[in-house]
């Protein structure tokens, strides 16, 4: 009796673990499996990438001429050395470019060869010499508004502020700039903004070599100004909480509101304060702008403007951008400084007072609008 219930107990007991013994074997081989098809993609890649950053044609060299215009980004220097056939991929150019921390090209005419690595590329046009001088240039300082710029480049080109202003404003060739311009979303083509391209011509020095440039030549060598500018903190915005479009609505305010590098990351903690409060922003700069004038001191009749871009009117983040942020406004708007401030309130000094209650900002306006008062008899 005792052998006869032993035998099925342990014939149980070997079939169960010759089971264990097959998903082991199968966890196994599907371990393995992972690892070796991990390793192939990772080897794949490197052997891409190093391809990449490889001569075109290492035995058989052949002399390629191309020309830098001044102003160029990695990005569009990328471009140029892939059409000719220099380099396989503009875009790993770029981040190439970045990798090694290199900046400052020179522009020119080059003689580069296909025998040529891309870091021996980069050196090349990083050793050569400008053989074209400018014609015209012009600077766009920060803070600027897009009407601002419009006058600033028709001071120094061929083009009226009407040609210029008529071609920021045209439609279809907004909408083209939006398909071949990632920091361009389709909120640039809301019909309550002002300006599509508000906030989006990087403020800077720009030489051009061709005095018969055309509109669409300078426009976009703008924005790839300040695409190359936003490329550098790609992982924060992605990160963010707000879209592209609104952290450059931020920064633009922020830079209209302060002088100090150390005031720009202050005033971003208010202003995401208050959003995180659900308070209006209540910043002059938007009522300025929602007004169409440069105002010295904002009234109340200005504050009964009825616009999108008046905060005091209307919660949370304007329709869009109100001038042309530099990038020290555009990091503070993507790292505002943490602190309990709702209010600030800035002197005809450049003094800004900040505040954490109403009361205690109150009692600053009181003490120094005067101050205002006086500067603008």
């Amino acid at each position: 009796m005792s052998d006869s219930k032993e035998k099925p107990r342990n014939t149980l007991y070997e079939e169960r673990v010759s089971q264990a013994k097959v998903v082991r074997k199968w966890v196994f081989i599907s371990f393995i499996a992972i690892i070796i098809i991990g390793a192939i993609i990772a080897v794949s890649g490197y052997a891409y990438l190093k391809g990449s950053i490889e001569p075109m044609d290492k035995d058989n060299g052949e002399q390629i001429e191309v020309s830098i215009p001044i102003g160029s980004t990695p990005g569009g220097i990328g471009g140029i050395l892939e059409d000719a056939g220099l380099i396989s991929n503009g875009t790993i150019f770029k981040y190439y470019v970045r990798y090694l921390n290199e900046s400052d090209f020179q522009a020119g005419d080059y003689a580069l060869s296909t025998d040529m690595s891309m870091e021996e590329i980069i050196h090349a046009l990083k050793d050569g010499k400008v053989e074209q001088e400018s014609v015209f240039n012009f600077t766009i300082p920060e803070g600027f508004w897009l009407e601002d710029i419009v006058k600033r480049i028709a001071e120094v080109t061929q083009y009226s502020e009407d040609e210029i202003l008529e071609k920021m404003q045209d439609d279809e060739y907004i909408e083209s700039l939006v398909d071949r311009y990632p920091i361009l979303g389709k909120q640039v083509l809301d019909g309550e903004i002002r300006h599509p391209l508000e906030g989006y011509l990087f403020p800077a020095r720009y030489d051009f070599v061709d005095e018969n440039a055309s509109i669409e030549t300078i426009i976009e060598t703008m924005l790839e100004r300040t695409q190359s500018v936003l490329d550098q903190y790609s992982d924060q915005i992605e990160n963010s909480n707000y879209t592209l479009h609104e952290i450059m609505t931020l920064a633009s305010i922020i830079e209209r509101e302060a002088q100090t590098s150390e005031d720009r990351y202050l005033i971003s903690g208010v202003l995401y304060n208050r959003l995180d409060d659900n308070m209006k922003l209540q910043v002059d700069p938007t009522v300025a702008y929602a007004a169409g004038s440069h105002l010295y001191m904002t009234s109340l009749d200005d504050l009964d403007v009825d616009s999108p871009y008046n905060t005091y009117m209307y919660e949370g983040i304007p329709v869009g951008p109100i001038a042309s942020p530099g990038e020290d406004s555009i990091k503070a708007a993507l790292e505002p400084r943490v602190t309990d401030y709702l209010f600030f309130y800035a002197r005809v000094t450049g003094e800004v007072i900040y505040n954490s209650s109403y009361e205690d900002h109150q009692q600053v306006v009181e003490e120094y609008r005067q101050e205002w008062i006086d500067a603008g008899e």
